[in-house]
């Protein structure tokens, strides 16, 4: 008579063998390819060889939702974000819960979009940090370009700089509407103080697209400016990003 032990073990084996013969165990492991395969791998073919100026705006947003939905065409999903936001850019700048309203998107899915739009961010953000900010213009105007020019409301940064010009730190001090910051010249002060700033840089976008300075844009700067005078902390410069480019009130006389 075989023995307690090894009447479990044959019964287990009998249970292990029963359950790997299901038609579920023989088929869960294995994947079928994605009918979409071909084209996606002619794309990334495009790409490797070519970069992204061989790709339409759809197409590279076609690339980066393949990693988010794997088994779907992404090429109709991509095209509707374009025409509904308008670009690449204003895709990657829009809120997550308008992409995740698009047709085949998600919460998850506008997430990954967002994610790639901070690294992209992030990266330009390099070029000024640890510099001399006056002297990476250009870096300064990319970075908040990057920041802001997609945003669907104002935003009213504020980049505090020590006394040889480096950047201390970079703060959306205010959010608004689509058409208007509330700001508030005290509360600049008051962070320049705390942070020991010698000068400041005032950026704000415009989310209809025009840079053009308003006339409430050159009055708040000059508030600003006098506010500051007293403690000997200079304003650099304001400039206004818009998606067709950007203004800056120095160079047009008015700071």
């Amino acid at each position: 008579m075989a023995d307690e032990g090894d009447e479990h073990d044959e019964r287990a084996a009998f249970l292990r063998e029963a359950r790997d013969n299901t038609p579920f165990a023989r088929t869960k492991t294995t994947r079928t390819p994605s009918p979409h395969a071909g084209h996606r791998e002619r794309l990334r073919a495009r790409f490797a060889k070519a970069g992204a100026d061989a790709l339409a705006d759809y197409e590279l947003l076609e690339l980066l939702l393949y990693r988010s939905i794997p088994r779907r065409d992404t090429k109709p999903i991509a095209k509707a974000l374009i025409a509904r936001f308008g670009s690449f850019g204003a895709v990657l700048g829009a809120d997550p819960a308008r992409i995740a309203e698009v047709p085949g998107m998600g919460e998850s899915s506008a997430l990954d979009l967002k994610i790639v739009a901070a690294s992209a961010r992030m990266m330009v953000r390099q070029g000024i940090d640890d510099r001399q900010v006056l002297n990476s213009w250009s870096a300064v105007i990319d970075y908040c370009t990057a920041a802001m020019a997609h945003e669907s409301r104002e935003q009213f940064r504020v980049l505090y700089l020590d006394k040889k010009n480096g950047l201390i730190a970079d703060e959306v001090q205010q959010t608004g509407t689509v058409d208007h910051t509330p700001v508030y010249p005290r509360e600049v002060l008051r962070r320049a103080v705390e942070l020991h700033a010698t000068a400041i840089i005032l950026v704000h976008n415009h989310p209809s697209g025009d840079p053009t300075p308003s006339r409430a844009d050159i009055q708040m700067t000059r508030k600003i400016v006098e506010a500051l005078e007293p403690l000997d902390i200079v304003v650099h410069d304001h400039v206004i990003i818009g998606k067709s480019g950007h203004a800056s009130l120095k160079g047009l006389g008015l700071v």
